[in-house]
């Protein structure tokens, strides 16, 4: 029985083309005509998740509300649509592996041998239809990672040419590729295109609707060449035009009739006419701004912007929300361990100061001579998770005088382990099960900055970290001015600190940027960027 209709997005010629915001976009869109949509990730990789992977390899690890570990384009999916992700609604290969071998170990096979097809295969199918078969969604959108014909992606796409025949009408294949401009011919080319859809036939699959991804608009001869090669319906050729933002997709996607096309291919005919307003009107603020400010964003893998994703979509959310136009300088924490003369050269001047979070002992030196600066000039100041841990060390080391103040991790032999692990935390060792993982609630104190910022004493936010504030200093540094203002109550762990006598000094233990979406943008990002621009 089939509780909800299936729209997989597979990828060709390059990756990078963007499935993740065609399949946010798609879901807003439907979402925006009274739908219920959930978007779900396919990775190929035979990591269980990313959670231990090189953010400089993979971007951002996204965390959802009940712990997972996931791909960065969950946080793309929760952004558009406001929906929440959870443990299902990302799947990789090794997750695949590792259940389908655990159930070979317990002989749930019965002695057969166990194969791509159909175990595997199975082991996906039964993944993709979790959320569906909730009864919580009218439609599932899955977006398979990677390139149609890389290896690692086979037994995903085999999986959703048996899904297709068993589902029939309720389940449609979208194929984003690109369509590139030869300058020097002066023309668009569809061969790659044509060539990504003929490996995709060769698996037994034919796309249903053609996204082309490309950086000139498509004539409609150019279309109609696809739709004859690509044998699809003309309306199912839809262009996807580089943009300035990605919040400008969705728009465009409208405009392509994608959603239109979407409905009609899988025989839906009571569909309301979307309402866009909110996503209009957020689009308006962004792009007319009243205020600009710049935000200096201080972390170890700046050079890759992707590993600071959420935080700087968040910056997009609170900008529009204020009018105000964010500007991020991306400082290397590296480089504030230079002097003096470069430490003034990269914060003078900036409206505001982020101290990403992180892990690690690299670059901790740079983090806390940015946390003093801020301090010590009186610069809005906001760190996140290891960023408000800095705060702390900082503080303790030249406000309090513990100049051995550390965290256990980084300097085990510290007399002040200012910042240390939970006890109940050591006695876990293995990688990957030393955190706090997903939502947690906190108390916030009235008459606070956090306070102002959420409007209420109870809030829950999502966590990945391994250490706490030692709670056997905090009458010191109380006394001294920086206040625990933010507690989980049922475990007494420090969760915000605040410096009194500042304009705008928080840290925060959680990561609220991975909770703030076009619809609700993050509180305490919107707070930072008020006082950054005076407002």
């Amino acid at each position: 029985m089939v509780n909800a209709k299936y729209i997989f997005v597979t990828g060709g010629v390059t990756s990078s083309l963007g499935k993740g915001i065609i399949s946010s976009s798609l879901a807003l869109l439907l979402k925006s005509r009274g739908f219920r949509v959930t978007n779900q990730k396919l990775d190929p990789y035979i990591n269980v998740d990313p959670g231990t992977l090189n953010p400089y390899e993979h971007g951002e690890c996204f965390v959802t509300e009940d712990g997972a570990e996931t791909d960065l384009d969950l946080g793309h999916y929760e952004r558009f649509t406001n929906v929440r992700t959870s443990q299902a609604n990302n799947v990789t290969t090794g997750k695949i592996y590792s259940s389908v071998i655990e159930k070979e170990r317990k002989g749930e096979y019965l002695g057969s041998t166990v194969q791509v097809i159909p175990h595997i295969t199975d082991e996906i199918k039964n993944r993709i239809k979790i959320l569906g078969n909730t009864g919580n969604y009218d439609f599932v959108i899955t977006e398979i990672g990677g390139v149609v014909g890389d290896i690692e992606s086979l037994p995903f796409v085999e999986a959703v040419r048996q899904l297709k025949r068993e589902f029939g009408k309720n389940a449609i294949v979208i194929h984003l590729t690109f369509v590139p401009y030869l300058a020097a011919a002066g023309e668009l080319k569809t061969k790659p295109t044509q060539n990504s859809v003929k490996s995709m036939l060769s698996i037994g699959v034919q796309p249903d609707i053609i996204v082309c991804r490309c950086e000139k608009p498509l004539t409609q001869s150019v279309k109609d060449k696809i739709s004859l090669f690509c044998n699809v319906d003309k309306a199912s050729v839809i262009e996807s035009i580089d943009a300035a933002t990605i919040y400008q997709v969705p728009l465009n996607m409208q405009n392509e009739g994608l959603d239109t096309q979407v409905l009609k291919l899988m025989e839906v005919t009571s569909a309301p006419t979307p309402d866009l307003t909110s996503w209009k009107k957020f689009l308006y603020q962004h792009n007319n701004p009243q205020n600009e400010i710049t935000i200096g964003l201080v972390g170890k893998y700046v050079e890759l912007h992707d590993a600071y994703k959420s935080i700087t979509e968040s910056f997009i959310h609170a900008g529009a929300a204020t009018q105000t136009k964010v500007n991020v300088k991306w400082i290397h924490s590296e480089d504030l361990e230079q002097g003096e003369t470069q430490v003034k050269s990269l914060l003078e001047g900036l409206d505001g100061i982020l101290v990403a979070p992180g892990f690690g002992s690299r670059g901790i030196a740079g983090k806390l001579v940015a946390c003093q600066y801020a301090r010590e000039n009186k610069i809005p100041f906001l760190g996140i998770c290891l960023g408000m841990q800095c705060a702390v060390i900082e503080f303790a080391r030249n406000v309090l005088g513990l100049k051995g103040a550390n965290s256990v991790e980084m300097q085990p032999s510290t007399p002040y382990p200012v910042i240390s692990m939970m006890e109940e935390q050591k006695k876990i060792s293995n990688m990957g099960h030393t955190m706090r993982l997903g939502n947690y609630p906190c108390h916030l104190l009235e008459g606070t900055k956090i306070y102002a910022a959420y409007g209420k004493s109870d809030i829950a936010e999502r966590h990945r970290h391994r250490y706490e504030f030692n709670n056997e200093y905090k009458q010191q540094f109380e006394k001294a001015g920086m206040k625990a203002t933010g507690t989980n109550i049922q475990s007494n762990l420090v969760e915000v600190v605040e410096i009194e006598n500042h304009p705008f000094f928080v840290g925060v233990q959680f990561h609220p940027e991975y909770a703030s979406t076009v619809e609700s943008p993050s509180p305490i990002f919107v707070a930072f960027v008020k006082a950054s621009a005076h407002l």
